[in-house]
């Protein structure tokens, strides 16, 4: 049994392998654009879901092939945030602008981390079990100066996450405090994803790595 995790994001494969999971990598390549397109006047929650379903749908062919038994993860994320007339839900900014301009708003304010989660079961390569499920997460953001500002958008990491922010990296000097689950901010719940995985009647401790002879107090000599 193993588990595939269909995304390129190196802060849920850190997640993963920091809880005792190794799980295998398959990009899903799907067009975010047109899924959300294709959803009739969706809610927020429905849209990261489907979202997170395609993701891990698009691999099932691919994996079914190198792990006929196995469960795929798909994942994501996005921050709804207050706007001057409506609530906006924002995924990656795709300039610096955009990412400025999203900080400016967010600045000392709050924003939700929606993040979706699919999972799906597949034996003797086929799927016999799916179920999918969200997550929010409140964020609360600094007031970094525009000098703070102009040089965290340089490093170029704002552009590559969803709500232009990161928790474990740059984006962390500038985040006051989290109300829920901080994981489902890097990007996976363990939690959610543990239930998920309960759902489709499997335990998450059968997908743990096996524990080293260091890690049960015996010295290992090479």
């Amino acid at each position: 049994m193993r588990l595939v995790l269909a995304s390129a994001s190196p802060a849920r494969l850190s997640v993963l392998r920091a809880a005792g999971v190794e799980p295998v990598v398959r990009v899903s390549g799907v067009d975010e654009h047109a899924v959300t397109a294709s959803l009739p006047d969706p809610s927020p929650a429905e849209v990261v879901t489907a979202l997170a379903h395609a993701k891990a749908s698009a691999v099932v062919d691919q994996v079914a092939a190198e792990f006929p038994d196995a469960v795929i993860v798909g994942c994501d994320s996005m921050l709804w945030t207050p706007g001057e007339h409506a609530a906006e839900l924002v995924g990656k900014p795709e300039t610096p602008e955009l990412a400025a301009e999203r900080w400016e708003r967010m600045a000392g304010g709050t924003g939700s981390l929606l993040t979706g989660h699919a999972l799906l079961r597949l034996r003797n390569g086929t799927t016999v079990a799916e179920h999918s499920d969200h997550l929010a997460t409140t964020v609360r953001f600094g007031q970094p100066s525009r000098a703070e500002l102009d040089s965290y958008i340089a490093t170029g990491e704002p552009m590559k996450v969803a709500g232009g922010f990161t928790l474990d990296g740059f984006g962390g000097w500038f985040i006051t405090g989290v109300d829920g689950d901080p994981a489902s901010v890097l990007g996976i719940s363990l939690s959610l994803t543990r239930s998920l995985l309960a759902e489709v009647g499997v335990s998450v401790v059968s997908l743990w790595n096996e524990p080293s002879a260091e890690r049960n107090g015996v010295a290992v000599s090479e």
